[in-house]
C-alpha cells in the first residue's frame, strides 16, 4: 500500500486526524490527567500506572513494551505500534494485550511525522520502534512529546528518547527450564527491570520479573528479591 493511502486509512479511523489537520496546542487546552493501568506484576515497577501525557523509553525488551500495553487495552484503551514489523502478535496476546484494540503500522514510510502525529492524536498508547525513534530529530521529538502531553496519551519507545519522563532498562536475562546438560523445555525467562524517572521517580527501582512467565504473561518474582534489588539499585 502506498504511504498516502496508508495515511488516509489511518485518518479514516474515528478520532484520528493527520498532522496537517492538527493545530498547535493552545494555552487554553487542558491536559488530561490520570494514568493508564498496568498489569499487577508491573505495579512495583511503575507505581500508579503509566501517567497520561508522558514519554517512556524502554530499552532491552520488546516483551516488556508489550506487557505495558496489556492491562490498558484489556480495560478499553487503544494502542498502536509503529515501525516494528517483526513484532509478534501471538506473544502480545500471551502477554495479555487485547489484539482487537491494537493497530500495527509496520513501516510509517516517508510520511513518518504525519503518521506518528495521527497516531498520537487518536490512540491512548503509541509505541515507536527503535529505527523510527532514531529517525526523529531531538527538536521534533520534543514537539511530539508536547503533543502527547496535550492529548493525554502515553508514548513508548523501544530505545532512547530525548527528555523521556521515565526510562526502563531490562538486563540479567536468564532462561529457566533447561537441565545442566542442555536438554528440556524453556519454561520462563527471569529478568531485572530497572526504572528511573523524574521528580518522585528519580530514585531507581529494580524489579525481578518472569518475562514471560510459564503461562506467557509477565509474573513478578517474590517481593523479598525485589526489595534486595531496589536497595542495590539505590
Amino acid at each position: 500500500m502506498a504511504v498516502p493511502e496508508a495515511v488516509a486509512g489511518l485518518a479514516a479511523i474515528p478520532g484520528i486526524r493527520t498532522a496537517a489537520q492538527l493545530g498547535e496546542p493552545t494555552l487554553e487546552s487542558s491536559t488530561p490527567t490520570g494514568s493508564l493501568p498496568v498489569a499487577p506484576a508491573l505495579a512495583e515497577l511503575v507505581p500508579g500506572g503509566l501517567r497520561r501525557g508522558s514519554a517512556v523509553a524502554v530499552r532491552g525488551s520488546t516483551a516488556l513494551v508489550l506487557a505495558l500495553l496489556a492491562e490498558a487495552t484489556r480495560e478499553g484503551s487503544w494502542a498502536a505500534i509503529a515501525g516494528m514489523p517483526a513484532v509478534g502478535v501471538v506473544a502480545a496476546a500471551e502477554l495479555g494485550v487485547d489484539l482487537n484494540r491494537l493497530a500495527l503500522v509496520p513501516d510509517p514510510g516517508a510520511e513518518l511525522v504525519a503518521v506518528v502525529s495521527a497516531l498520537i492524536d487518536g490512540f491512548d498508547l503509541v509505541v515507536l520502534g527503535q529505527a523510527v525513534a532514531r529517525g526523529i530529530q531531538p527538536q521534533l521529538a520534543r514537539r511530539l512529546a508536547g503533543r502527547t502531553r496535550n492529548r493525554g496519551g502515553v508514548l513508548l519507545t523501544t530505545g532512547p528518547w530525548p527528555g523521556a519522563d521515565l526510562e526502563v532498562h531490562v538486563s540479567k536475562r536468564r532462561w529457566r527450564g533447561l537441565a545442566d546438560y542442555g536438554f528440556g523445555h524453556l519454561e520462563s525467562r527471569e529478568v531485572v527491570a530497572t526504572c528511573r524517572g523524574r521528580g518522585a521517580a528519580a530514585r531507581p527501582r529494580a524489579v525481578a520479573l518472569q518475562l514471560p512467565g510459564a503461562g506467557g504473561a509477565v509474573v513478578a518474582v517474590d517481593a523479598t528479591a525485589n526489595r534486595r534489588l531496589s536497595e542495590a539499585a539505590g
